[in-house]
């Protein structure tokens, strides 16, 4: 009987992003095209005898106590199920972090995913989406995987035609952004401009990946932008360099440019991080739920 599980923790961008209203009890409500790419942390679940969670990472800035949220998801299960006394998590992190990437919320879903394996639970999916759910809005994507329509607060999930085949260059620029801060304050704007979803489903079905790249759209943007300008620097940077289109992912500040040649990523890249407005970048590709495991 295995006593440990390595697994890929994939990173998503937003496509499109737009909040269509607010709930009465603040979350606001969202249309969003949400996309898994080839980046990843590596999440290892290992049995242990002795009771309790234990959790480490490769950073030394990250919480390994309950303000995980891969450690919430360990606890969770733990207290709904009897047959697990201990479990080590040891989480590489490869994704930036606070970067609108979705890196803790697919570490959390990894964990829900891993230990249902790893224990034989026998969760549903359904059931482990309502787990992930309790955790974050974008935890319940983070197990479903792929190109999905997300919608009300992110848990409404319809699964879309697949992104067509691309590359897609990620740039992080070294600062911080707060999520909360960016959906309050993007009450605060009159008539943000609303990107064209449903256009982009049609783009999805067609496979044409000009026309979804020309209508990608952040709302989110005309909060996050003025505060940091780097990131509309790297954008004008990305589509100097060949992308047919370059957008920030979620709340921000990380940028992501879609090109069809590989050769242009990469020599975007290398423009990218020699300009010093990003640390962190990378070349990846879209995931495919139905070519790929996890």
């Amino acid at each position: 009987m295995a006593n440990v599980i390595h697994l890929k923790a994939l990173a998503k961008i937003n496509l499109g992003l737009d909040v269509i209203g607010t709930r009465e009890d603040g979350y606001h409500l969202v249309r969003m095209i949400m996309q898994t790419i080839d980046l990843f942390d590596w999440v290892t679940i290992r049995k242990r005898e002795r009771d309790g969670i234990s959790l480490r990472t490769n950073l030394n800035f990250l919480p390994t106590d309950e303000h995980n949220i891969a450690y919430q998801a360990a606890d969770l299960l733990k207290r709904d199920f009897a047959q697990i006394d201990g479990v080590e998590l040891h989480i590489h992190k490869c994704i930036p972090v606070a970067a609108g990437m979705a890196g803790g919320s697919t570490d959390a879903a990894a964990v829900l995913y891993g230990m249902n394996q790893l224990y034989h639970l026998d969760i549903p999916m359904k059931r482990l989406m309502e787990y992930g759910l309790s955790l974050g809005a974008d935890v319940p994507y983070c197990l479903l995987r792929g190109t999905a329509l997300a919608e009300g607060i992110g848990e409404n999930l319809t699964r879309l035609a697949p992104m067509p085949d691309c590359y897609i260059l990620i740039a992080k620029p070294p600062v911080s952004v707060s999520t909360k801060l960016v959906y309050q304050s993007l009450d605060a704007l009159k008539e943000p401009p609303h990107p064209p979803i449903d256009a982009q489903i049609r783009d999805l079905e067609e496979q044409d990946l000009n026309a979804l790249a020309m209508h990608m759209g952040n709302v989110l943007e005309g909060v996050t932008v003025p505060m940091h300008p780097e990131i509309a620097q790297i954008k004008e940077m990305m589509e100097a360099q060949g992308a047919i289109a370059a957008m920030m992912s979620g709340s921000g500040p990380t940028v992501f440019g879609i090109f069809s040649e590989e050769s242009r990523a990469y020599e975007a890249k290398t423009k990218i991080r020699n300009s010093g407005l990003a640390r962190q970048v990378y070349v990846t590709k879209p995931y495919n739920h139905k070519e790929k495991n996890r």
